[in-house]
């Protein structure tokens, strides 16, 4: 089974409190991601997203990923496992950090690794989670000149 990693950087202008407030919302991801479902199987602590949390991800239809939530410090960084799911990998971790920039804007690190028999599998998931991280700049620049969090 061949290691996979990805390692994608993008920058937001909105701060960190609100980049992790987007980004840890499990249900909302479905509202700036092209995931048809997000929801929780169990609710983390601090609740509902914190460390323990499983999230269920997918289509609007079908299979869902298991994540877990392994690390949760508001507002510098986020850590999940996949736990089971429709896509042939194991061992699948990603870690996202949250860096101030000098303007008040946040530096993302979106970090992950996997093992996957299946050829082309690193670009697909890299491919995702780039659209993901596109997704959660967007979200959160547009929540912080609403004057979301």
């Amino acid at each position: 089974m061949g290691e996979k990693s990805y390692d994608i950087i993008v920058r937001s202008a909105a701060p960190p409190a609100v980049v992790f407030a987007v980004l840890v919302d499990g249900p909302g991801w479905v509202r700036w991601t092209s995931l048809g479902h997000a929801s929780y199987e169990v609710e983390g602590e601090p609740a509902p997203h914190g460390v323990g949390a499983i999230r269920l991800f997918g289509a609007g239809f079908g299979p869902r990923s298991r994540e877990q939530v392994v690390a949760y410090e508001p507002d510098s960084a986020f850590s999940y496992i996949a736990l089971s799911g429709p896509l042939p990998m194991k061992g699948y971790r990603a870690d996202v950090r949250l860096t101030p920039d000098a303007d008040g804007g946040t530096s993302i690190s979106w970090k992950g690794s996997f093992r996957s028999p299946l050829p082309g599998m690193g670009l697909f998931i890299t491919r995702m989670v780039a659209g993901f991280a596109k997704g959660l700049v967007r979200e959160s620049e547009r929540r912080h000149i609403d004057g979301q969090r």
